[in-house]
């Protein structure tokens, strides 16, 4: 009785932060893991205004969660949509899983964890449930794609995880991890790949490949391909370096090294394209 008040509380304290102004909260949710739900750190950005507003579900990349994560948090409040930034990492003990000795948590985890943000977003009074989105970065990528990829979803559902409906509505998977794993299923919602021509981490003509085979079977794919673009092309200020510690699945037994940049005229062009996606997905016409 004493926690079930605690959150009514806290969400009680969480919603009078925002009607009052503030567009930055700290909050825990419960992820969609049936009978041993994780308690979730995540931070949420609320646009200016009045709702009901559409969402996004932010998953990080094996970074954790960065500044990157909440930049585009901000801009995403700036094109008038609530942010959630979860954070997968925390909670399990990890600081990043980047390093090629580093395991990353069972797969049904991540997946959980972005069901749970989307319950989350169900219980907020001003977002549109049946507008809401994810976006992933990298290894968070391919679970921004698993949790609008049919079969992922039936896989969930005998599971016993409860998917809120609609579910998620469109997602974005920028140079997204996985996209082998799904050549052979198919998106049920439509999805975008964002990914640089040159990236040697996850490269572009695994996610091609991926892309073309889903549309073959009828899905709402598509890729956006970025000119000379590396990993990390949206991490303002990384120069151009070889992380010689990162796992790379592309080099033989998967270790090491990969290539980040920032690319100005890559981002510039991830965000227009983003930014026509989700507002003719997500947006009310």
């Amino acid at each position: 009785m004493l926690t079930l008040m605690a959150r009514r509380v806290g969400w009680l304290l969480f919603a009078l932060l925002l009607l009052g102004g503030c567009g930055h909260a700290r909050v825990t949710y419960l992820n969609a893991t049936p009978s041993t739900p994780r308690s979730i750190p995540a931070e949420v950005f609320r646009p200016g205004g009045s709702g009901p507003f559409p969402a996004v579900v932010l998953l990080h990349g094996c970074e954790g969660v960065s500044e990157n994560s909440r930049r585009w948090a901000r801009w995403l409040n700036e094109e008038g949509y609530v942010a959630v930034v979860v954070d997968s990492w925390t909670p399990r003990g990890l600081k990043e899983s980047c390093s090629f000795t580093v395991e990353d948590p069972p797969n049904t985890e991540r997946f959980d964890d972005a069901i749970g943000a989307l319950r989350y977003l169900h219980a907020m009074p001003d977002v549109d449930r049946r507008r809401i989105g994810v976006m992933g970065w990298s290894n968070g990528g391919v679970f921004s794609m698993a949790v609008v990829n049919g079969p992922s979803l039936e896989r969930a559902k005998a599971r016993g995880v409860v998917i809120p409906e609609p579910g998620f509505g469109a997602a974005v998977g920028v140079y997204p991890g996985g996209c082998d794993s799904l050549a052979r299923e198919r998106a049920v919602k439509p999805l975008l790949v964002v990914i640089g021509d040159a990236d040697d981490w996850t490269r572009a003509t695994t996610c091609a490949h991926m892309v073309e085979a889903m549309r073959s079977r009828g899905a709402d794919v598509t890729l956006e391909l970025l000119p000379g673009a590396y990993h990390y092309f949206d991490f303002v200020g990384q120069q151009r370096t070889v992380l010689a510690h990162v796992g790379n699945d592309n080099k033989p037994g998967g270790c090491c090294g990969a290539t980040v940049e920032y690319n100005a005229a890559a981002l510039e062009t991830a965000r227009r394209k983003i930014a026509a996606f989700l507002g003719y997905h997500l947006r009310a016409r």
